[in-house]
């Protein structure tokens, strides 16, 4: 009997929120769509943090930024003061916090990472976070391999699913307008979209602010934590 595979397909985001997180834990094939135009002032490069009680942005400096560039076609700044500014940050920012001893140490490894590529240096993050939550799906590291970036988004979708033998494609709420049922039933694909429910957790002496980067989850939950928070979510 054929097993039942569901995939969910994502550009790569540095330290993206937890409805991000609750995607990857929601399926067994995560496809990092890293070749497609970058959005600037978007999320792929930058996040926020909780600093002062307040909601404060960090970002990946980049050469050459352009919404007329391909993701994995773009490369940080060469130096190493940004990467030593943002960890001085997130000292100042989650110090105190209770998680912060065994977060900082993935976080050095993250923003040391040697390569200046963006595609390969997000991938590392995403992994490294992956792995300190001890999620176990399996990642596509990139949606070039499949060499079907000339077909429009959803056909492009529903070619990634059938290659990977999928019964289930899973996709943000935010994408309902984007994909038809049908069209993916007609491939024998079933489509859901994951609606993240709200969540709370202590952060500090603050009043709690939603929609932050991952970072400031595992700051202040334990990685058993962060996982019961995975599930909160449904899927429709």
């Amino acid at each position: 009997m054929t097993r039942m595979t569901s995939v969910a397909i994502m550009q790569p985001y540095f330290l993206p929120y937890l409805g991000y997180f609750q995607l990857i834990a929601a399926v067994d094939k995560f496809v990092v769509l890293d070749d497609v135009n970058f959005i600037q002032r978007g999320w792929i490069n930058r996040n926020r943090m909780l600093m002062n009680g307040a909601p404060h942005l960090f970002t990946l400096p980049l050469r050459g930024a352009s919404q007329n560039r391909l993701i994995c076609d773009l490369e940080l700044v060469d130096d190493g003061v940004w990467r030593e500014k943002l960890l001085r940050s997130l000292r100042q920012a989650y110090g105190r916090a209770p998680c912060y001893p065994q977060v900082s140490g993935m976080l050095e490894q993250m923003l040391h990472f040697p390569s200046v590529r963006l595609d390969l240096f997000l991938l590392n993050s995403l992994q490294l976070v992956m792995r300190y939550l001890a999620l176990e799906t399996a990642v596509v590291p990139t949606s070039r391999q499949y060499g079907n970036a000339d077909l429009s988004g959803e056909q492009r979708i529903i070619d990634i699913c059938r290659r990977e033998g999928a019964s289930d494609y899973i996709n943000p709420a935010g994408g309902v307008s984007l994909y038809q049922r049908a069209h993916f039933e007609q491939h024998g694909i079933s489509l859901h979209f994951l609606h993240s429910r709200p969540v709370s957790y202590p952060q500090g002496k603050n009043q709690h602010i939603s929609g932050l980067s991952i970072v400031d989850v595992l700051m202040y939950n334990a990685p058993s934590a962060v996982r019961q928070l995975l599930k909160e979510k449904d899927l429709l």
